[in-house]
């Protein structure tokens, strides 16, 4: 009987030069690419029908507990095409020990009194940026989603939800928060307007803070800008969004030195996070960074402040101390996403739109109609003894929707609900070919430079399928790509459904009425002559 065999060609990079391994078999030749040459073989390829539909997602895991996240989103995207988006924040905020109010060494004499009142209060938001023109000395914003020509609402509240780092029903396991998860409100917003107006815009790189003495007299102003690094001139854009004076001085510069401000841990119970809430059937989705390692680009709630010592007898000043605090936003973090309910009807179309959107559940070899545990199109295919040389799956674009903020990459995984509870797995592929792009799925472009498709190498998979060293065959997942998506070592099999990608694209299904652009799964292969 003719083997099965698997790519046993691999390309190696060492020293600045490319090797090619070839390994020799009696009759035939496999070169890097799989495909078989010799005399005694022929080649050729197979179409096989797939089938696909819509899986709409309910949730995604979207904390940082058990795996860092990239991004974080915030803002509203709404196309018609797809469901609308309205992604808020959770996050704790963190303290700097011993804090205090009054910071200078000065002692506070007998006949003197401190009084502290707060120039400005607000968060502050860096947006994430690219280069635009190093001549002209500015940035362009990146990740940024939708129409930012239109302003969304935001609403700033503080949580009284705990956040917790180990499982509240197992404490032996780490806890994990999900997209749809409910975070309870303490008290109105924080904000000083309500639904506060927040469209992004690369201009906004300077803030004015006036400074005042206890009389209301401005004494001095700072320009608050901010740069990627110390030798940079380029000052980076930022949300800033004002919170309400008195309610954060009574939160927090009134609690400075109390229990509540011990530790972390006692502030955390305290104050137990930040609620940022957008909302709105308009406006943009932004990408963003609580974690840069450039800390003055975090999202942070800062404090602009100023002791005024006066003479306690005839309230004259005798001085004036300007402050600041920083609370960083680098605690644990839950996205939430809230989903518009778009019912999609059932035509040639797939959707797949990233966070708790909409994924694709493919079945790549049909029905198992004899009940014996193997799908019938697999049993007659391994009659055929083919020494297979590919195996890629093509999902084609539907060109005439919006494909503006279609994905780069799109991802396939296992996923299994036969025991009751889903188990998600990666691909054999995505590991046995990670030096080679794994299962790629990478965008691919027409002869127009149009966004045409997107195609999976899963040679191995199929391989193992129709040799007969394995019988399993889940359902596939199709889902925009993370890069947390990716195994991180050849032995991590696991697949872990994050998604802070918001982007969004419109599929053909396997419906014969899409032509040669509907769903396929190509198999290539070689089989010896008679």
């Amino acid at each position: 009987m003719i083997k099965y065999i698997k790519k046993v060609g691999y390309v190696a990079v060492f020293a600045g030069f490319i090797s090619l391994i070839i390994s020799c078999e009696n009759d035939f030749t496999d070169i890097g690419s799989n495909v078989i040459t010799n005399t005694k073989f022929d080649t050729d390829a197979v179409f096989v029908d797939v089938t696909i539909e819509n899986s709409p997602l309910e949730k995604v895991q979207s904390d940082n507990i058990s795996r860092q996240l990239s991004q974080y989103l915030l803002g509203v995207y709404s196309n018609s095409n797809y469901e609308k988006l309205e992604a808020s924040i959770v996050s704790q905020l963190t303290i700097a020990s011993n804090l205090k109010v009054f910071k200078d060494t000065l002692t506070i004499k007998p006949n003197q009194s401190l009084i502290t009142t707060i120039d400005t209060v607000f968060i502050k938001i860096p947006y994430q940026v690219r280069l635009a023109n190093a001549t002209d000395k500015s940035y362009e914003l990146d990740s940024v989603f939708g129409d930012v020509s239109k302003a969304f609402n935001l609403n700033i509240y503080r949580s009284n939800t705990y956040i917790n780092n180990f499982n509240p029903i197992d404490p032996t396991k780490i806890n994990s928060y999900f997209s749809n998860d409910n975070f309870e409100k303490s008290g109105s917003a924080l904000n000083a307007e309500f639904n506060f107006q927040l469209k992004p815009s690369k201009a906004d790189t300077l803030m004015v803070i006036q400074r005042r003495s206890s009389d209301n007299t401005i004494f001095r102003t700072d320009n608050l800008r901010f740069t990627t690094s110390s030798a940079s001139q380029i000052p980076v854009p930022f949300a800033r969004i004002p919170l309400k004076k008195d309610v954060i001085k009574a939160l927090f510069l009134d609690k400075y030195g109390s229990g509540e401000f011990a530790s972390q841990q006692a502030f955390n119970d305290y104050f137990r996070g930040i609620i940022l809430e957008a909302s709105g059937d308009e406006g943009a989705l932004l990408s963003l960074n609580f974690d840069n390692t450039n800390t003055v680009l975090r999202p942070t709630l800062e404090v602009y402040y100023t002791n005024t010592l006066i003479q306690t007898a005839t309230a004259v000043i005798d001085s004036v101390f300007p402050s600041n605090d920083s609370f960083s936003m680098n605690g644990f973090k839950i996205n939430k996403f809230k989903m518009g309910n778009k019912i999609y009807p059932m035509n040639n179309e797939i959707k797949v739109q990233g966070t708790a959107g909409s994924e694709a559940t493919i079945n790549i070899f049909g029905a198992d109609l004899n009940n014996n545990g193997i799908a019938d199109k697999i049993e007659e295919l391994r009659e055929k003894n083919w020494l297979i040389n590919d195996a890629t799956l093509t999902f084609y674009i539907n060109q005439a929707n919006d494909t503006t903020f279609a994905p780069d990459r799109l991802y396939l995984y296992k996923s299994d609900d036969s025991s009751g509870s889903q188990v998600t797995s990666q691909i054999k592929d995505a590991i046995s070919e990670a030096t080679f792009g794994g299962i790629s799925g990478f965008l691919v472009r027409d002869s127009n430079g149009r966004k045409e498709k997107y195609t999976f190498k899963i040679t191995d998979y199929v391989s193992d399928l129709l040799n007969g060293n394995t019988n399993y065959l889940p359902k596939l997942k199709l889902k925009t790509y993370n890069i947390s998506d990716s195994p991180s070592t050849a032995t991590d099999t696991i697949f872990r459904n994050y998604s802070w990608n918001p982007k969004a694209v419109t599929l053909f299904n396997q419906s014969s009425v899409n032509g040669d652009k509907k769903a396929t799964l190509k198999i290539s292969y070689s089989e010896r002559k008679n």
